[in-house]
């Protein structure tokens, strides 16, 4: 997926990723740790997916984006935790030139097509709450397929883009990546290149395709509230909420991280382990609790459920 310089002028050809201590070693509770948050991922995201597939009443637009966002939390996650449990198991921290700029490509990828994934979500609950009677027909079925490959295109896009800009720079030395993956930001502190053209790029990338469809979801948010208002009922006004409630609590745990790691730290900082634990938080805890907030905030999903486990028992 990488597009790599022809002629690397780069000394260093390995990186070391430090993970998440700066001990050396084993750190087997650490390892079993991820391990099951990681486990615990691929279950419920699969349960959803099983899910979706198995009961006709979920086969609604809603349902075919979380589909897709179990797609994306399946392989986001398997993008970076896998290599961190080696290192947390094995203690080798070695990963090739190559290697580091193509887990960096696909993270870019999938951190990109989420984001968009989202605002599309979003967009799904502005015309369910705000144009109920036409809302099948607006989310026809070509409409949904056509915002899903706009989200995956985007994700490509900036992979390509962001893999290009690294691969062009120059690694001298220190080669210790100061995170458990490797990314933009810590890349940029090891380059001994100009790196201000690279880092404009990556700071439009984050504005465009990091604040855009955040922007568009407060935006549609806020037109879903003032709707909201409008019923008379408390009772319909809960429900009707309640319909969103989920996707809202999955923007905010998404966003929340992810602006910490990638607004807060510029590239005058350090990376230290406050960031580390946040980019925890986006890239192995999100995955692992967006299938169990839809499955416990979402009736159809719970009753799903409980109908396949009754006709397997």
């Amino acid at each position: 997926m990488a597009p790599f310089k022809q002629e690397n002028q780069s000394a260093v050809s390995v990186f070391l990723v430090v993970g998440l201590s700066d001990v050396a070693g084993p750190h087997i509770f650490l390892f079993l740790l991820f391990l099951c948050i990681y486990l615990i991922t691929l279950g419920g995201n699969l349960v959803i997916l099983s899910v979706i597939s198995y009961d006709r009443r979920l086969r609604t637009p809603m349902y075919f984006f979380l589909a897709n966002l179990s797609v994306i939390d399946i392989i986001f996650s398997s993008v970076t935790v896998p290599k961190l449990l080696f290192i947390l198991v094995t203690a080798q921290r070695s990963m090739s030139f190559h290697g580091c700029v193509t887990q960096l490509s696909f993270f870019q990828f999938f951190v990109v097509a989420e984001c968009y994934l989202l605002a599309v979500m979003a967009y799904d609950r502005y015309v369910a709450i705000c144009f109920p009677l036409n809302y099948c027909l607006i989310m026809s079925q070509s409409l949904r397929c056509r915002l899903v490959v706009v989200c995956w295109a985007c994700g490509l896009v900036n992979s390509l883009v962001q893999a290009f800009s690294i691969s062009h720079l120059d690694f001298c030395g220190p080669n210790v990546v100061d995170h458990f993956f490797c990314d933009v930001t810590p890349l940029f502190k090891l380059s001994c290149s100009d790196t201000r053209v690279s880092e404009t790029i990556f700071l439009l990338v984050v504005a465009v395709a990091g604040m855009g469809p955040l922007t568009f979801i407060l935006v549609t948010y806020g037109h879903i509230i003032l709707a909201i208002t409008r019923i008379t009922s408390s009772h319909g006004r809960y429900k009707t909420f309640s319909t969103c409630a989920s996707h809202f609590t999955v923007v905010a745990l998404y966003y929340g991280s992810g602006i910490f790691s990638y607004i807060w730290p510029t590239s005058t900082y350090a990376m230290n382990k406050d960031v580390k634990v946040v980019a925890v938080l986006y890239t192995v805890m999100t995955p692992m609790l967006n299938p169990i907030i839809y499955s416990l905030r979402n009736r159809e999903v719970k009753q799903a459920l409980k109908n396949a486990v009754g006709r397997r028992k």
